[in-house]
């Protein structure tokens, strides 16, 4: 998600108007409308102080993407697996003797 879409999300979810956003924040409304056109591009903080100042947080978190995380999980899986493996007993046991009955 690019900062104008979460601009634009963060307001209408507030339910300001451009001009109650920009006085909250201390900007111009053409300025906050600029941002949400992607016709100008804001700083993080100030992306920050606009969404603040629409009543939430702007958390940021990595994760792989494409096919490194598929890898990723797939690794894992296959190691919980031996981990599950190791956890049987290694040693044979001696095959059943089956003695069909005499006739």
């Amino acid at each position: 998600m690019d900062a104008s879409a979460i601009l634009s999300e963060a307001r209408r979810r507030s339910g300001l108007t451009l001009r109650q956003l920009a006085r909250r924040a201390r900007t111009s409304h053409s300025t906050i409308a600029a941002y949400e056109n992607g016709t100008k591009q804001p700083t993080t903080a100030t992306l920050v102080r606009l969404v603040g100042a629409c009543g939430f947080e702007l958390e940021a978190e990595l994760r792989p993407s494409g096919p490194f995380e598929d890898r990723q999980q797939r690794g894992r899986q296959l190691l919980e697996v031996l981990d599950l493996a190791d956890q049987f007993p290694s040693r044979r046991l001696a095959p059943i003797a089956y003695r069909f009955p005499a006739r």
